[in-house]
């Protein structure tokens, strides 16, 4: 009997000292909802939640979307600096008189070809026909190597989101390239490298910067 009064006994200690320390650190069970009504929700979608986004300043939710996007696929796999570099690229085109002024012209940039559903209606109107970019002609190879735009890799996508917003809403790292206008990868070594005006800025992650003067 002695025994099992002392078992009783440490039970109810230890039932006083953690009541005692939800009440004193505020945390303390729920009671389950009985009221038979659905709480509502909604299914966060990426792609809509950046559309949902207010953006105040020279940008809007479009210029965000495309941002990321490059972003994702110029420069998932390449860090933090590495995604913030080849971002700092775009902005420094939307910047520069000799590239388009937004950020989706910027990201898009590159010859089109109108699609043959349009083409052979001579009476379309011109706001009514659809072009198309030719394949590996743009500026920034992921937009029209014929793969697919839909990201797969959830980590990458959610750190794009991150940077994105981070230079779109608080204007970080703008010098990280040092103005630079152009990159490529570190296996490649392409023509325009070379070209007069371009100047090397350096390497970050794996792409090597030029600054176009």
């Amino acid at each position: 009997m002695r025994v099992l009064a002392n078992i009783i006994g440490t039970v109810m200690n230890l039932t006083v000292i953690v009541t005692i320390g939800l009440l004193t650190t505020g945390i303390w069970p729920v009671k389950a909802d009985t009221t038979g009504v659905m709480p509502e929700y909604e299914v966060l979608n990426t792609n809509a939640y950046l559309m949902d986004t207010v953006i105040e300043g020279p940008y809007d939710k479009y210029d965000l979307q495309c941002l990321v996007e490059n972003m994702y696929f110029e420069a998932r796999n390449d860090g933090y600096a590495g995604m913030y570099a080849t971002t700092m690229v775009v902005m420094n085109r939307v910047s520069d008189p000799r590239y388009p002024d937004t950020v989706c012209g910027v990201v898009h940039q590159g010859p089109v070809k109108e699609s043959w559903k349009t083409k052979q209606d001579p009476d379309l109107p011109e706001e009514d026909r659809e072009y198309n970019p030719i394949r590996h002609l743009c500026q920034f190879s992921w937009y029209c190597d014929g793969k697919s735009d839909n990201p797969a890799d959830e980590t990458g996508w959610a750190q794009a989101q991150y940077v994105a917003g981070a230079i779109i809403y608080s204007d970080k790292y703008r010098g990280i390239t040092e103005g630079a206008t152009h990159y490529h990868a570190t296996y490649v070594k392409p023509r325009w490298a070379r070209d007069r005006g371009m100047n090397h800025i350096g390497r970050i992650g794996a792409h090597i910067f030029y600054r176009w003067d």
